[in-house]
């Protein structure tokens, strides 16, 4: 059966999600996965894993939860089956960086973030501006690129959110997680879950 992950922006209040999942199961969609990204202005943005019972679904799913008030489609995606549960992804990625050794654990890191995060791309990229340490999917920029990124976001705060790029300066070394997703910013709980990888790293 397909399974999509729609995101959605929706009101604080008690009954909104509610409304949201009376709508998905309208069209026969099982809501297999919850998770909350991020809360504040009386707004909240979930992303909820929906399992529907044949192809060509999809369009109908969006119409039906977009027509509840006060509630926004901010993304749809088709996914390869169900994800793995994202509580043991975390404690899996977490038991790989403490059993790595050290030169692998940036590629356990990049590869990490990538796949939690359903980025584009991953790199751990040293504060001096040399070569990336481990990158990890397609079309990761140039080396050069990626040096005068870090440098930049790393001059005051240690981390920044540049738009579609996200970068976060490792506590115990001299380099940074540096995540991209064109398709979808990275929001408030997303953006922890990397400051935890950094920590962990």
């Amino acid at each position: 059966m397909p399974v999509v992950a729609v995101r959605v922006w929706l009101p604080d209040r008690p009954g909104a999600l509610g409304a949201v999942a009376s709508r998905i199961g309208a069209v026969g969609g099982d809501v297999i996965g919850i998770d909350i990204i991020e809360r504040g202005a009386g707004k909240a943005v979930d992303e909820l894993v929906v399992e529907l019972p044949e192809d060509g679904l999809t369009d109908l799913l969006i119409r039906e939860v977009a027509d509840v008030e006060g509630v926004d489609v901010e993304d749809v995606r088709e996914l390869e089956g169900a994800p793995p549960d994202p509580s043991l992804a975390a404690l899996g990625l977490a038991r790989s960086l403490r059993d790595a050794d050290a030169a692998l654990m940036p590629k356990f890191l990049a590869d990490g973030a990538r796949q939690m995060l359903s980025a584009d791309w991953a790199a751990v990229v040293p504060l001096d501006g040399s070569a990336p340490l481990a990158v990890a999917g397609p079309d990761v920029p140039a080396d050069a690129w990626l040096g005068a990124l870090v440098a930049g976001a790393t001059a005051g705060t240690g981390s920044a959110e540049l738009g579609a790029v996200s970068v976060v300066r490792l506590e115990r070394s001299e380099a940074a997680l540096v995540v991209a997703r064109e398709h979808l910013p990275l929001r408030g709980r997303e953006q922890r879950v990397l400051e935890e990888l950094a920590g962990l790293a």
